[in-house]
């Protein structure tokens, strides 16, 4: 027979057993929900919580079946190898309970982030609108598009988790969406005809140094230095990685896009560095690479004086050689002289979407690049200047600044109205009858100015400057 205590004993095991299946429970963080899209033909990471032993995990994709272990802390983290773009599918999750992610789709993943040009909404008010937001609000529906809109916030230490979720793009969710990140989204879900996720994590009048880790922040001395203020803002160092990029950080991707640097005009002088170290300090912690890294160049805008936004956006030029893997959209032709919010998103992500095309996806043949200044020539009272990046030529279009783009200097370093000519494929002269023996030439180096140099594919060359004597 058997004793009482034994009975107890057994009693208390299969209670214990039955409980601790009944409290199992897996959970996720919110960017792992239903209608997500995972990165195509990878190994991708997915993790989560668990007051069980083991969390089991299966796809339906090919029916494989993982066993993660549960450490101490209660977290898991399983890798998941992906097929070719598809879907919908499920995902089933049992760590004693099940849980079942549902309509999954396999395709291609970007993260879209900056300030506020990036995250200005499609419905944006109507003293800053957006183009063409009621065709692409009445045409929202493409169920083969997925969003993911991280909440603005800031915060010290860093989170594990935000308040957000995937959804369709019907109507309300675009119009609350990036216009740029859903543009991008949308032209390349129609060119590479699969399953594209968007995740934006945007936010307005913010400086690089908030979206640095505080690894990335610790190798620069001057923001390392810096104390952390009684009254935390959103530009407080490290702030936004904390609380808009960790929450989804390892999330499988394809690549990032970036628009911002206006709040960072008054620190032109050190924005080079600390955007490349910015972006090495996110690939570092996403631990897959150099991922693709394509950003947009502010655009002009007139501002108040104080910080000429020319030297920002020779910045961000100067960028492209410290970042590898990158790619930069010039917007010198679509500024707004009565907004820093130029209504024109379309253009910016039709060129962030083309650099991604042909430099990842090698789906574009013709030159997607804008055109950069290779070399200087001084001959007599001309300086020649030399480009890359032409296609098949340089052009020179008329603008309502066209006239004072283009400025030269001799040794006394005043510069004079100059005119430029184009005398060959990739070349320029530039004269100008003030300056007898010009030394350097400055093109739309001011904060207003409307581009007028482009090459044959439309795309417009960058400000830029010859001499190189400091910033002021």
């Amino acid at each position: 027979m058997i004793s009482y205590h034994c009975k107890r004993l057994i009693c208390l095991f299969v209670t214990t057993f039955f409980l601790t299946g009944a409290l199992a429970k897996v959970k996720l963080p919110a960017v792992f929900s239903d209608g997500m899209v995972l990165q195509q033909q990878a190994s991708v990471p997915v993790w989560g919580t668990s007051n069980g032993q083991t969390v089991d995990i299966t796809t339906s994709w090919n029916e494989k079946k993982y066993r993660v272990q549960v450490n101490d802390d209660g977290a898991w983290r399983v890798m998941v190898i992906t097929p070719k773009a598809g879907g919908p599918y499920e995902i089933y999750l049992n760590d004693g309970n099940e849980m079942v992610l549902r309509d999954v789709l396999i395709g291609e993943v970007w993260l879209a982030s900056g300030q506020s040009n990036m995250g200005m909404r499609v419905a944006s008010p109507p003293t800053q609108p957006v183009l063409h937001a009621d065709r692409l609000i009445s045409e929202a529906g493409n169920p083969l598009i997925r969003l993911f809109r991280l909440p603005v916030k800031q915060a010290i230490h860093p989170l594990d988790d935000c308040d957000a979720t995937w959804t369709q793009p019907d109507s309300a969710s675009v119009s609350a969406f990036s216009a740029v990140a859903y543009q991008f989204a949308l032209n390349l879900q129609r060119e590479l005809g699969v399953p594209v996720g968007i995740l934006q994590s945007a936010y307005g009048g913010t400086q690089v140094q908030a979206w640095m880790d505080s690894t990335s922040l610790n190798s620069f001395p001057e923001l390392a230095s810096l104390r952390i203020p009684e009254k935390v803002t959103k530009n407080t160092p490290t702030v936004l990685f904390n609380a808009m990029i960790y929450p989804i950080l390892g999330y499988r991707i394809k690549g990032a896009i970036w628009y911002q640097g206006e709040g960072n005009r008054g620190t032109a002088d050190r924005y080079a560095d600390w955007f490349a170290g910015m972006v090495q300090g996110w690939r570092a912690r996403w631990n897959q690479g150099d991922f693709p890294f394509l950003y947009a160049q502010i655009a002009p805008f007139k501002y108040d004086g104080k910080n000429q936004s020319a030297y920002l956006r020779e910045a961000q030029l100067q960028a492209m050689t410290e970042i590898p893997n990158t790619g930069m959209a010039v917007t010198l032709d679509v500024g707004s002289k009565e907004t820093i919010h130029p209504p024109d998103k379309t253009t910016v992500a039709g060129r962030l979407s083309n650099l991604a095309l042909a430099k990842v996806y090698g789906k574009l043949s013709e030159e997607t690049n804008s055109p950069v200044l290779k070399k200087t020539k001084r001959k007599g009272g001309n300086i020649h200047l030399y480009f890359d990046n032409v296609a098949e030529g340089l052009v020179m279009r008329d603008s309502e600044t066209a006239n004072d783009n283009f400025e030269v200097a001799g040794a006394d370093r005043q510069f004079y109205p100059a005119t430029a000519r184009i005398v060959t494929d990739n070349e320029l002269i530039i004269q100008s009858r003030q300056v007898a023996h010009p030394i350097a030439v400055r093109y739309c180096f001011k904060d207003w100015a409307i581009g007028s140099l482009f090459n044959s594919r439309g795309l417009p060359a960058s400000s830029f400057r010859t001499d190189k004597g400091g910033y002021k």
